[in-house]
């Protein structure tokens, strides 16, 4: 058993976005996504999760949501927006957590599809209940939040490290 802390990873797909013929990188929240994500923020602020950290897409519509759900928590944690996360891969989200520092505890990642599911179901080893099939079933829609625990550094994250211990989408 490891002497680390317990580690906790929010994974938050954006929300709602419309459909426009702006730049996909610009695309802004749809009515919908701007009604969610705040459902969102409070869902987690009353899940007792304090984010220490957030890593944030630089797409207009995981901007906007994060705005909108971290106007919800009690704490904003100290945010940056990454590059990388804008249409990251399964393995450049977990070279992301990879980097993060020790002295983080719970981080939130805010960012798209398919890497958010990706990376919810490669880290969670395991799960409470029947979590897993839930989050694999509803196929981790705009709005979803997954919390996958660990132990252990962060340059420890890799395929099943952890244990998903919750999972909730706004219209599941």
């Amino acid at each position: 058993m490891s002497s680390e802390p317990t580690r906790r990873i929010v994974i938050l797909r954006h929300a709602k976005a419309e459909w426009s013929d702006v730049d996909d990188h610009e695309r802004p929240l749809a009515e919908r996504g701007r009604k969610d994500a705040p459902v969102a923020g409070r869902w987690l602020a009353g899940s007792g999760i304090t984010p220490d950290l957030a890593l944030c897409s630089t797409s207009a519509r995981t901007r906007e949501t994060w705005k909108l759900a971290v106007s919800e928590l009690p704490e904003r944690p100290r945010t940056v927006y990454e590059e990388r996360m804008y249409e990251a891969s399964l393995g450049e989200l977990i070279a992301l957590l990879n980097e993060t520092s020790d002295e983080v505890r719970d981080v939130v990642l805010i960012g798209h599809n398919p890497g958010m599911h990706a990376l919810a179901d490669a880290l969670a080893g395991e799960a409470d209940g029947d979590l897993l099939a839930r989050m694999n079933r509803s196929g981790f829609p705009t709005s979803a939040i997954a919390v996958v625990e660990f132990g252990g550094s962060w340059k420890s994250v890799e395929h099943g490290v952890g244990k998903l211990v919750a999972y909730w989408a706004p219209h599941a």
